[in-house]
């Protein structure tokens, strides 16, 4: 098991359930995978660099987690299809 940063923007017009639903759907794929979610942060509404589907803020959510290598490409596909994110980011730590 590799720790891993997982930075995902998720639309703006998402009310705190729709979007704590987002976030539980990302972490029960990280537990079913084998993994464990170490910590999940909320940044809150922000505003971006650039527009992204024609929306001009975000909200970012931050998870720490630790799951096996393999599970990336994994979880980078569910999230691509995952309609509300916006835009995501995967790092090793």
């Amino acid at each position: 098991m590799r720790e891993y940063e997982l930075v995902f923007i998720v639309h703006p017009d998402l009310d705190d359930t729709a979007l704590n639903e987002v976030v539980e759907k990302v972490k029960g794929w990280i537990t079913e995978a084998g993994g464990a979610v170490a910590k999940v942060d909320f940044w809150g509404r922000r505003k971006m660099a650039y527009p992204i589907r024609k929306q001009k803020e975000g909200q970012y959510v931050l998870v720490k987690a630790q799951m096996a290598p393999t599970f990336g490409v994994t979880l980078e596909r569910n999230l691509r299809f995952l309609e509300p994110v916006m835009r995501f980011l995967v790092t090793q730590l």
